[in-house]
C-alpha cells in the first residue's frame, strides 16, 4: 500500500468517472420520456465501467485506518 491515502489510484478514477458518465445517460434517459433505449445504453456504460473497475482492482485503494479512541 502506498503512502496510507485515500485519494485513490488514477486508474481508479478513471473507472469511477466512467460509471458516473454513465448513471447520468441512463438519468438523462429516464427524464427523457423515459427513453429505454437511452436508459439502457447507460446502463450498459455502467457495466463497462464495473468491468474496468474490475480489471484495475479498484478495491485496493481502500485504506484501513488505525481505530481512534
Amino acid at each position: 500500500m502506498s503512502s496510507g491515502s485515500h485519494a485513490g489510484r488514477p486508474k481508479s478514477w478513471v473507472a469511477v468517472t466512467i460509471i458516473f458518465i454513465g448513471f447520468a445517460i441512463g438519468g438523462a434517459g429516464l427524464v427523457m420520456g423515459p427513453s429505454w433505449v437511452v436508459f439502457g445504453a447507460g446502463a450498459a456504460v455502467i457495466a463497462l465501467g464495473g468491468a474496468v473497475a474490475l480489471a484495475v482492482d479498484i478495491m485496493s485503494d481502500v485504506v484501513v485506518d488505525e481505530p481512534r479512541a
